[in-house]
């Protein structure tokens, strides 16, 4: 039951931005722009763990993964403008955010960079 809760409340904020995109991009950006995931993992872990070194551990990799995750941001947009199929820009953008993880926790490692 507790999964089937935290699963509907998740859901319930996704399809609330979804529909206030519908009307108000800039509301809906200004919404996504904060990070109800990780504000949400964060609840439920702490809730699940009350293990405050693993919200601060998933804070810190949060902030760390977040840079080559902007590839997504920038391919996808990119791409439309130029007029090319959604679903076409979707996969593209996730594959070349993919190849960004991908290198990018091949550099960090090669530093010994540790999170």
């Amino acid at each position: 039951m507790y999964i089937f809760i935290k699963t509907v409340l998740t859901a319930i904020i996704i399809v609330s931005v979804s529909e206030i995109a519908k009307k108000y991009t800039w509301a809906a950006a200004i919404i996504v722009s904060i990070p109800f995931t990780s504000l949400l993992a964060f609840m439920w872990l702490y809730y699940d763990t009350k293990n405050v070194q693993k919200i601060i551990d998933l804070s810190f990799g949060t902030i760390v993964m977040t840079i080559p995750s902007i590839i997504f941001f920038i391919t996808l947009p990119v791409m439309l403008k130029y007029k090319q199929n959604f679903i076409l820009s979707m996969f593209v953008s996730i594959f070349f955010t993919f190849l960004a993880y991908l290198a990018f926790i091949f550099i960090i490692k090669k530093i010994n960079f540790n999170f």
